[in-house]
């Protein structure tokens, strides 16, 4: 009954791990930048009002950068893999029909992969932030440029629900 589905997508697209490669050394090179003392925390004026050393900092850039839009792709890629896993959309009989199934999880599988894309381009941004915020003294984030980012993403991530929604709302 928990049938691996045949024909179903890598758990990491190609494209999404060379993204992350790139991120991930985007982080080390601009990482260098930084100074001994990092600011790592600012308030809603952009004023610092957090550090850590700068080694434990990339550290926990680095993680979040390659775990959490990894996890995001692989997993539920692998679950769905699963013949009797529960995907939940809307029209579930028809997209989840035998004919389409395979179809179905390809396409929810490359979503995932863009959705992490989009992940990791914002934290590059954030990492790009915190590096110019740490070249002034004293160190100070640029809040406008912080929230046209995250209103960036933001807008990214609702076309990209809008994108989802509409493919299993709408039948052919």
């Amino acid at each position: 009954m928990n049938e691996p589905l045949p024909a179903t997508p890598p758990p990491v697209p190609a494209p999404l791990l060379a993204l992350l490669v790139c991120a991930l050394a985007f982080i080390c090179w601009t990482g260098q930048q930084l100074p001994e003392q990092v600011a790592s925390h600012f308030n809603a004026a952009g004023e610092a009002n957090g550090h850590m050393p700068r080694r434990p900092y990339l550290t926990i850039m680095l993680l979040i950068t390659a775990v959490v839009p990894l996890l995001t792709a692989v997993l539920p890629t692998l679950a769905m893999r699963r013949a009797a896993a529960r995907i939940n959309v809307p029209n579930r009989s028809y997209w989840l029909a035998p004919e389409r199934r395979t179809d179905t999880v390809r396409f929810l599988s490359r979503q995932m992969a863009v959705f992490s894309g989009l992940v990791i381009v914002f934290l590059c941004y954030v990492q790009w932030l915190v590096v110019r915020a740490n070249a002034i003294e004293p160190p100070a984030m640029n809040s406008q440029a912080f929230l046209v980012g995250l209103a960036v993403f933001l807008v990214c991530t609702c076309s990209w629900v809008l994108r989802v929604v509409r493919r299993f709302t709408q039948r052919p």
